[in-house]
């Protein structure tokens, strides 16, 4: 379907592969735009209840295709290629109802690492290493990783990785928070196939409620997010998956969510 992305649905889990190796998955156009294309087919299947993002190759991703802007940079206006390419991207991400999760076993950086900030959870292997490396090139962070990054880390070590640009290995990621998990290499495909799986199994309604209300939370007042809690409820109470919980919990068994 794609030249720049692999795609693959299997038991729950939609995996969305950049595919350009050969670049570290430099983001070219045709890359931001089949990136896209495959995202919006993961979060409308209803079959899909979690989605993981990985990069072909040996890196994650590393960012903008540099090889292409040289040749125009002087007079490019960023600006307006961010609210084409990266933003639409990443708004998917994050208004996605479904869990989203970033695979890291080599660099991810500048825009990579924007994107890998935007998914919900970050596995990375031990091999893996992270710069938010716009500052090298006379750029400030971008692809959301200003909201994101001092979110994660807090506002002080956020400017230091931006002003920067230093390059994090795997475990001082983690140390951060910037992972939630650090696996060794050959362990990485199992951990997060298992890391997906549990996600999968959970009720998908209070999944997509929990996100949210923890993205609401950073910028509303306590009687904000009380009122975004009641609602989220609402639904959740209404939903099979809760009532399957409340069953399973009577009779002392594992519930079997639907995502319904």
């Amino acid at each position: 379907m794609f030249e720049t992305i692999l795609y693959e649905t299997q038991d729950g889990v939609a995996t969305v592969t950049l595919n350009r190796p050969e670049s570290f998955n430099a983001f070219n156009m045709k890359m931001h735009e089949e990136a896209i294309q495959a995202m919006d087919q993961a979060v409308t299947d209803p079959k899909v209840r979690c989605i993981v993002l990985k990069g072909n190759g040996k890196g994650f991703s590393s960012g903008a295709d540099l090889s292409i802007t040289q040749e125009f940079c002087a007079e490019a206006d960023y600006g307006k290629v961010l609210q084409e390419t990266y933003n639409p991207l990443l708004m998917q991400m994050v208004e996605a109802d479904k869990p989203i999760i970033a695979v890291l076993h080599g660099p991810a950086f500048g825009a990579g690492l924007s994107l890998a900030l935007a998914c919900d959870f970050r596995i990375a292997s031990d091999h893996a290493s992270l710069s938010l490396a716009f500052v090298n090139i006379g750029l400030v962070p971008d692809a959301g990783a200003t909201f994101f990054l001092p979110r994660i880390v807090g506002y002080s070590r956020a400017l230091e990785l931006a002003m920067t640009g230093r390059k994090l290995d795997a475990e001082e990621a983690y140390t951060m928070g910037l992972v939630n998990r650090v696996v060794p290499a050959e362990e990485l495909e199992t951990a997060v196939e298992e890391y997906a799986r549990r996600l999968v199994q959970a009720p998908t309604s209070a999944l997509s409620g929990m996100k949210r209300n923890f993205l609401k939370s950073f910028e509303n007042d306590l009687p904000t997010l009380l009122k975004a809690e009641a609602r989220e409820q609402t639904v959740c109470g209404r939903s099979d998956d809760h009532r399957e919980g409340v069953t399973a919990f009577f009779e002392k068994r594992q519930p079997i969510f639907k995502g319904r």
